[in-house]
């Protein structure tokens, strides 16, 4: 029997892009896109019909509203139809482009044939239902991070990525140079895009290994530490994992952490600092923050 989804259509204003995409993936939305409409933005979601009512999707129109009284800008409009698996697997991809990312990626949807004639280093991704499509903010800002972290390494580095989602931040670290990377994502459906996605870059299992689970499942199979560790969730449970950084870490690990806003970057601040972890540098793009932390000396 094929699932139905519901097709969540959001006409906003341009500043509220970031503001919709936190709320969206809070209410656990999928395959999001964006596209322009002359001076304002489409955003589309995706969420299984089995999981939620129209009421739920109702609420969620409200609090969209309620953010942007908050913020001052004109109310979204929200609308919201049934769609089937079919359509909703093909539909939301013909709004994603390709995406230039820092100085050195470019984000290329797997079903496009990417250019020959590029500098720049291609990463090609199908996230599927899973978060990282290289559009949000917070994830160029950790592949930014990332670009210019393993720009000065030497050596083997090795990286753990803590809720890897479609898996774009540990393969984007593997085709910049680090020698190895574990990925783990609580979602048994990110671990299979992650996995698909390794494959679409050739890049070996070995290589980068990709598990199910969260940091105690990643200390079962590193048994001497990680050099770096991204992360890019939620603030509140980038807070409920910070006590456990320290057991993947050696003397000299580093940390990017993401899907932070503005608002919550105190409370990681002073979390970070309890736990012995030095904030190096504050990176910020609009409403959202990314941090770059090393063990305390």
């Amino acid at each position: 029997m094929s699932t139905s989804w519901w097709e969540i259509t959001i006409l906003c204003h341009p500043h509220l892009e970031e503001s919709i995409f936190w709320r969206l993936d809070k209410f656990g939305c999928s395959g999001t896109s964006r596209e322009v409409k002359g001076k304002s933005y489409v955003i589309r979601a995706y969420v299984p019909q089995i999981q939620y009512q129209s009421l739920d999707i109702s609420a969620l129109s409200l609090w969209l509203q309620q953010d942007a009284l908050v913020l001052s800008l004109p109310q979204p409009l929200t609308r919201w139809k049934l769609i089937d698996e079919e359509d909703w697997s093909s539909s939301w991809k013909q709004y994603w482009k390709p995406t230039e990312v820092g100085d050195r990626f470019l984000i290329y949807p797997a079903w496009l044939s990417p250019p020959q004639d590029t500098d720049r280093l291609i990463l090609k991704l199908d996230p599927g239902v899973a978060f990282g499509t290289g559009t949000h903010p917070t994830t160029q800002l950790c592949l930014e991070s990332l670009e210019m972290r393993l720009s000065k390494s030497t050596g083997d580095l090795v990286i753990a990525d803590i809720g890897s989602g479609s898996g774009i931040l540990s393969i984007g670290a593997i085709l910049l140079g680090a020698t190895k990377a574990y990925a783990v994502d609580i979602d048994p459906l990110a671990v299979k895009a992650a996995r698909e996605n390794r494959h679409l870059n050739k890049i070996h299992p070995h290589h980068l290994v990709i598990n199910q689970g969260s940091i105690s499942e990643l200390l079962d199979v590193v048994s001497d530490g990680v050099d770096g560790i991204v992360c890019n969730i939620l603030a509140e449970v980038i807070i409920d994992l910070i006590p456990e950084f320290s057991q993947l870490a050696k003397p000299k690990t580093w940390g990017i952490l993401s899907g932070i806003l503005l608002d919550q970057s105190q409370a990681i601040a002073d979390t970070l600092e309890e736990h012995g972890w030095v904030v190096a540098a504050l990176w910020k793009r609009k409403q959202w923050c990314c941090f770059q932390i090393r063990r305390a000396e």
